[in-house]
């Protein structure tokens, strides 16, 4: 299972990626820089570092620790008869609260904040900044789910497709997409638009402590962590993190040194 689940989510992430590309490119929201390939190309090679840094450190993933709870019979949703297609999505919403509780961490928490401003210094909203995290947040979110996932017990099959969806949602609630008011309203009932997730990547704090969802919008209605608009509109708005400078935003070894860096005015953008 692992192997073709590998070949899954690789098949997911570069169809996803390419077809998000073709829409940022025919159907753009707000104007982007020109000659973005040297970022994105960064971007992707954080990716691959992360990959390969995940393998290495952490053999035990998510999806493995849930065929070993399936198998050892561990877990509250191991210990009721419901069935599976039930299992899954409640393992499915529930993994999904626990990556915007992790969220709302990486923000509150001043130690955690200068990994995760690693994916906030982005001044480019696309689709690869949904990529772009510090190999060490990555390897905390994995340590975090995979506690989430010793708890449940749930299906393997539903953690696979919860992993593949939230990289193709998060790819997809950072892209440079125009999708028409309506429709946007219609979807951030439900699921992580990005005009909505946009408002996050504010350069300022009020608005950047706000919309944590990745999948469902439906946690920041709940926590009241949700702000419709930006107060400067999404064409204007500035993004990204003050007080760093243009060295260290898109090179891959600046971004993996970048969390020791301390920009000029950091207290705009990171909470206590």
């Amino acid at each position: 299972m692992l192997a073709n689940e590998a070949v899954v989510r690789v098949s997911a992430f570069g169809l996803t990626l390419t077809l998000l590309w073709v829409m940022e490119y025919f159907l753009p929201r707000r104007e982007q820089p020109k000659r973005q390939w040297f970022r994105r190309v960064n971007n992707l090679l954080l990716v691959v570092v992360n990959s390969v840094v995940l393998r290495i450190l952490l053999p035990v993933t998510a999806v493995v620790t849930a065929e070993w709870a399936i198998a050892s019979h561990w877990g509250l949703l191991n210990q009721l008869s419901l069935p599976g297609w039930v299992s899954g999505v409640i393992a499915f919403l529930i993994l999904d609260l626990a990556i915007y509780g992790q969220h709302v961490a990486m923000h509150y928490f001043s130690w955690l904040w200068p990994l995760h401003r690693v994916h906030h210094s982005d001044r480019v909203f696309d689709a690869t900044t949904g990529i772009r995290f510090h190999t060490l947040e990555i390897v905390l979110s994995m340590l975090w789910k995979v506690a989430v996932v010793l708890i449940l017990g749930p299906p393997v099959v539903a953690v696979i497709v919860f992993e593949i969806m939230l990289n193709a949602i998060s790819m997809f609630n950072h892209s440079n997409i125009a999708i028409p008011l309506r429709l946007d309203a219609l979807f951030r009932s439900v699921v992580v638009t990005p005009d909505m997730h946009r408002v996050h990547h504010s350069i300022f704090r009020e608005e950047h402590d706000c919309n944590y969802g990745f999948n469902f919008s439906w946690w920041d209605f709940l926590f009241r962590t949700y702000l419709p608009q930006p107060k400067e509109g999404h064409r204007e708005m500035k993004i990204g993190v003050p007080g760093l400078s243009e060295s260290d935003l898109s090179r891959l070894d600046r971004l993996l040194y970048q969390p020791l860096r301390h920009p000029r005015n950091d207290s705009e953008s990171s909470s206590d």
